[in-house]
């Protein structure tokens, strides 16, 4: 935490610390995650002496969480659909983009 912070930012930088090491983060990953989003909010709340344009203009940390929480993760990563395409033998899987492995993959699953 940076000095000087206040009581509420540095409330919040515990919380999110406890937060992410109760995920199972390791320690300091979780509190370089806690420093972020906590200077990030004091940046778009004017209270940091310096802040970037997208710190300020971006969506905060927050919602973003939120977000996440509410709507998932965008599922299955690409290395995933490839190892499944792999197993399919789907031909042109190493040129396919995520987007083109799940369409792939769905067509596949519907012609069974």
């Amino acid at each position: 935490m940076p000095r000087a912070s206040s009581p509420k930012r540095e409330r919040q930088y515990d919380e999110i610390r406890k937060s992410e090491r109760k995920r199972g983060v390791p320690e300091k990953r979780a509190e370089e995650i806690a420093a972020r989003t906590v200077n990030k909010a004091r940046a778009r709340a004017g209270e940091a002496k310096t802040s970037s344009r997208l710190s300020r203009t971006d969506i905060s940390s927050q919602k973003r969480a939120g977000y996440r929480r509410t709507h998932g993760g965008s599922g299955r990563t690409r290395d995933q659909l490839y190892e499944e395409a792999k197993e399919r033998n789907i031909s042109g899987r190493s040129r396919m983009t995520k987007a083109q492995l799940q369409r792939a993959l769905s067509r596949k699953r519907s012609s069974r």
